[in-house]
Order: structure tokens, then C-alpha cells, then sequence
């Protein structure tokens, strides 16, 4: 299966919402800040990942995993980890399809870069459309729900901070973002065709290879330009996406003004299951920044990375 089929999960994880809080994990930490290395493949961050001892399992770095745990694609995992104890249950997710199913045990461990962690949720996937992915899964809220998080992307690394310590100097532009069902959404600005800018509220969904995603539908609030190639996007827990290719002229965040952006133009209904959102930005966009997710009080905080200037290109 093409890599376009795996779906910016975003998809993860609206399937968040569906289950109840779980208790606080212990964290065992090996110095003040903690460091986790990651790799920058196909536009998206990669985190080596141990559960319950495993091998390393490729994760995507993901802002839509709201729950301490990760969720696997891949249904051979299960004889792989200890599931003892495990349930059956039903997974929401982008596409077009019914929930997918899964199993899911609340007693996982994991070890990521100078992390370790128990008491886990781990949801192993056994729907059709999640087999075919070349990751492994996904990770996020372990990361985002614990630390202000700062992703280098010049370096490859990451740096975990404690929530209450990260103070952001001069050299970094901040912006207001507001936390929706564990996702960060902020305000900026686009001009999809020549003269029409258009204020939009946008979330960020890293798990998304793609640069900026516009939703289609009774909420659009911009043009749709010509001469865009229509057809598969890419395949979510539910099923398949359909849409349009295209171009953006120009995207405002805060002072940074990026031009000629590569967008997906995808139904609201198939691709977003969050109200109020009129656009996605991917990890495309955010990797032309070095960035510190600070939920504690609520900014996103942005300095120019070595991408910065990087032409965008069409993820096919």
C-alpha cells in the first residue's frame, strides 16, 4: 500500500475521546531535561519506541493522541506483546467507513529516548486499513500531556521539559493556541487564490505528512482555486479519503509568511471530526520551524529551521 495511505492520523485520534481517563503513570528520568532523539521520514517525526520490552517500534509523533499509551497498526503485535487482560474495542477515526476495531490492555511499558514509562494504554489495530501502513503507530500524548515539549528539527532531537520550568527568551515568536479535546488549534491567515486572505482557525495534526489541509464543505470560508488534481488522499481508521490537490498562494503564522503551499482540499465531514476547525496544518508546515509545544500556557513558540525556505512539493 502507497504511504499516502497512511492518513496524517489525526485520525488517531479523535478515537481519544472515547476512553476515560487513566491513572498518572510513574516516569522514571534520567536527567532535568529529557532527551529523545527522533528521525525525519516521508515529512514526519519518528520516535523509536520499546512496548513491554519489544524491539523498537517506529511511532509517529502525533498531537492527536490524547491518552498515555500508543496505538499500533499492525495486528501481528499482538503475539508479539503481553496482552493478558486485553478487550476488544471500537476505533473512530478519517474516512469514510465505520469505526475500525482493535484490542486494547491497560498495562503496557514503554522506553523512548531517556524515557521510561508504565502503566500504559496499548491499542493494537486489527482493521484492514491500518495493515498496509510501513510505521509502526503512534505516540504523542505521553510526550505532550507530561513536558513542554521542544522539537528541534535541525538536530533530530527532542528536548522535554518540565511544564512548569520552560521560560521562552527573545529569539522565539509566540503564538496563542487553545487546547480542544488535546489538540492545539491556533489562529492564521491564508490566501488560497490571488487577493482573498481569509482568517482561519487550524489545528495541528503532526501525524499528517502534508503541509496545510483545508476542509471543504458548508463551513468553507475561502475559494476553491482551478486546475487541481482530484481523487484518493489518503486512507484513515475509517476508510478512504477523497479530495482535491492544489495550492495555497500564501499562510501567515504569526510574522512568518510561507508562499506557495502545497494543500489538500478535503471534505470536513470524511476528513475532521473536530467542530470549528477550517483547516489542518501537517507536519510539512511545522517542520520549517524549530517549535515548543507549550500547553501550560498555551503558546506555540517558533524559531525558523533549516526547512524554513524549502520549497513545498506535493505529497503524492
Amino acid at each position: 500500500m502507497n504511504y499516502q495511505s497512511l492518513l496524517k492520523t489525526t485520525t488517531v485520534l479523535a478515537l481519544i475521546i472515547l476512553f476515560a481517563a487513566i491513572s498518572v503513570p510513574a516516569i522514571t528520568i534520567r536527567s532535568d531535561i529529557l532527551q529523545v532523539p527522533f528521525k525525519l521520514e516521508r515529512n514526519r517525526v519518528i520516535i523509536p519506541t520499546s512496548v513491554n520490552g519489544s524491539p523498537a517500534y517506529d511511532l509517529i509523533l502525533d498531537t492527536g493522541t490524547g491518552f498515555d499509551g500508543v496505538y499500533l497498526f499492525h495486528k501481528e503485535y499482538a503475539d508479539e506483546i503481553d496482552t493478558t487482560g486485553s478487550i476488544e474495542v471500537h476505533v473512530p477515526g478519517a474516512g469514510s467507513g465505520e469505526a475500525s476495531t482493535a484490542i486494547m490492555i491497560e498495562s503496557g511499558s514503554l522506553e523512548f529516548g531517556e524515557v521510561s514509562v508504565d502503566s500504559q494504554r496499548v491499542i493494537i489495530s486489527k482493521s484492514l486499513h491500518t495493515q498496509g501502513f510501513p510505521t509502526d503507530g503512534v505516540i504523542g500524548w505521553n510526550l505532550f500531556g507530561h513536558y513542554t515539549v521542544e522539537i528541534n528539527y535541525d538536530t533530530e532531537s527532542i528536548k522535554l521539559h518540565d511544564m512548569t520550568d520552560f521560560k521562552a527568551d527573545s529569539t522565539w515568536v509566540s503564538i496563542p493556541i487553545t487546547l480542544k479535546n488535546g489538540l492545539p488549534f491556533l489562529k492564521g491567515k491564508v490566501e488560497v487564490v490571488d487577493g482573498e486572505t481569509v482568517s482561519m482557525t487550524m489545528y495541528i495534526d503532526l501525524a499528517s505528512g502534508d503541509a496545510l489541509e483545508l476542509l471543504t464543505g458548508a463551513n468553507q470560508k475561502y475559494t476553491l482555486p482551478e486546475n487541481l488534481d482530484s481523487g484518493y488522499l489518503a486512507t484513515g481508521l475509517s476508510g478512504d479519503i477523497h479530495g482535491y490537490r492544489g495550492w495555497s498562494r500564501h499562510l501567515w503564522l504569526g510574522e512568518f509568511m510561507l508562499s506557495d503551499i502545497a494543500t489538500v482540499f478535503a471534505p470536513e465531514k470524511v476528513r475532521s471530526k473536530q467542530e470549528g476547525a477550517d483547516g489542518i496544518l501537517g507536519n510539512d508546515c511545522i517542520r520549517r520551524f524549530n517549535v515548543v509545544f507549550d500547553y501550560t500556557n498555551r503558546k506555540l513558540h517558533l524559531k525558523p529551521s533549516k526547512y524554513f525556505r524549502t520549497a513545498f512539493e506535493q505529497n503524492n
